[in-house]
């Protein structure tokens, strides 16, 4: 299972070590950083890359994936992380996609691909995303992913040194 999607526009597929250098480029951007958590580094490294790909490697199953670009450069990452016990049937989806591509509808496309793989793959009963509320790019791509708002969790994090709110955006087996 190299790739788990692939369309004229994009690919979604395990990553290789020697997408780390494509990685650095596109994520050292500190507009990326601020709609991400902070275990996403900025300024973003060449050794972050290497790191963050040999983490996902050693995930049994793989559940991060490369966002490709058609001639199959690493421009972002898309991943889920299951749950346990009386969650077991549930994941936390995230993603990040390069400036240079943003607008165009390959965070849709990717999200709708991987939330379908994962509930098909897992039985999954539900997939849930917490974007910060002031990233309206990826609540708009949640909603065009059929993920419904469940709610606003006031005050839930700090961001570069400022308290954020944080949506609530779930994707259910019933949805």
């Amino acid at each position: 299972m190299e790739r788990i999607y692939t369309s004229e526009r994009l690919s979604v597929r395990l990553w290789r070590r020697d997408d780390a250098p494509a990685v650095a480029r596109h994520a050292d951007n500190r507009k990326i950083w601020l709609n991400l958590r902070d275990a996403f580094p900025f300024p973003y490294a060449l050794a972050d890359a290497q790191r963050f790909i040999e983490q996902a490697l050693a995930m049994k199953p793989q559940s991060y994936f490369c966002i490709a670009s058609p001639q199959d450069e690493a421009i972002g990452s898309i991943g889920f992380i299951r749950h346990q016990d009386v969650e077991r049937f549930s994941a936390e989806i995230g993603y990040w996609l390069s400036e240079e591509y943003w607008g165009r509808g390959l965070t849709s496309e990717a999200l709708s691909a991987v939330t379908r793989y994962a509930m098909e793959t897992y039985r999954l009963i539900r997939i849930y995303a917490t974007p910060f509320a002031h990233n309206a790019a990826s609540c708009r791509v949640l909603e065009k992913c059929g993920y419904l708002l469940e709610g606003r969790l006031r005050r839930a994090a700090v961001k570069d040194g400022k308290v954020v709110d944080m949506m609530m955006y779930a994707f259910t087996k019933e949805d």
